[in-house]
């Protein structure tokens, strides 16, 4: 049974969210403000295999709760709720660590979906054979090393300069789409598109923020890369022998 954390303050959403989740078969709890929230996964450490997060909390704000999670350490898969589902509120969510975000007033088959693709995409990053993303035919390994590197898709994980990055699953899907595309240039809407899922409408300067952070992790140099290049008017490309 799958267990998912609502962090909602409007009493009457989360009581729906809970009663139609368990309805589901899923296991649903409720925490009504952000630093419940961070208590619960970060201090008592209960595990959660989802979170659906509010952005309008009192107290800390869903930006600010999912930046923490992941400045802490931990990665749960994580579907933001927007107020108004615009494009600088999406970005942010990215920005801050989301999975998956959904505008408010949302149909709630369409959020019993979002979450049940959460939990099937984290079940297929851990165990299934990647390479469902992408135009490749070639499907990305469960590890891929290069150039002394390593991107560990299952334990979604990058090994580099001695050290250990954990991955969100944004990060881990365009990776692994990197990967299988490799000495290819990818468009930066293809990876909206195709990667995430995501409306035409989105801006596509989202993809510049993932990647700055993945060259971090990767690069000798993340001003000057070789692995992840840029391509001018195109997007980006992966080159694991420069």
């Amino acid at each position: 049974m799958s267990r998912v954390l609502i962090v909602e303050d409007e009493q009457h959403i989360a009581d729906g969210l809970r009663f139609n989740l368990e309805a589901e078969g899923h296991d649903a709890m409720v925490a009504p403000d952000g630093e419940s929230a961070l208590r619960m996964l970060l201090v008592e450490r209960q595990p959660v295999d989802v979170l659906i997060l509010d952005i309008m909390l009192p107290g800390k704000d869903g930006f600010t709760v999912a930046s923490e999670l992941r400045a802490a350490g931990e990665y749960v898969p994580t579907l933001m709720l927007t107020a108004r589902g615009s494009a600088e509120d999406v970005l942010r969510g990215f920005e801050a660590g989301a999975d998956d975000y959904l505008p408010k007033p949302f149909e709630l088959s369409i959020l019993i979906a979002r979450v049940n693709g959460l939990l099937r995409r984290r079940r297929w990053n851990e165990h299934d054979p990647p390479g469902s993303s992408g135009t490749s035919d070639t499907p990305a390994p469960d590890v891929y090393t290069f150039a002394g590197r390593t991107l560990d898709f299952t334990a979604m994980q990058v090994h580099a300069h001695d050290k250990s990055h954990r991955l969100t699953v944004m990060e881990c899907d365009l990776l692994r789409y990197l990967v299988k595309n490799a000495n290819q240039p990818v468009s930066r809407r293809a990876i909206l598109q195709e990667v995430w899922g995501l409306p035409e409408g989105v801006d596509t300067r989202a993809i510049d923020n993932f990647i700055v952070r993945l060259r971090r992790y990767i690069e000798d140099g993340p001003a000057a890369p070789k692995f992840l290049q840029t391509v001018r008017g195109v997007g980006y490309r992966f080159v694991p022998r420069p």
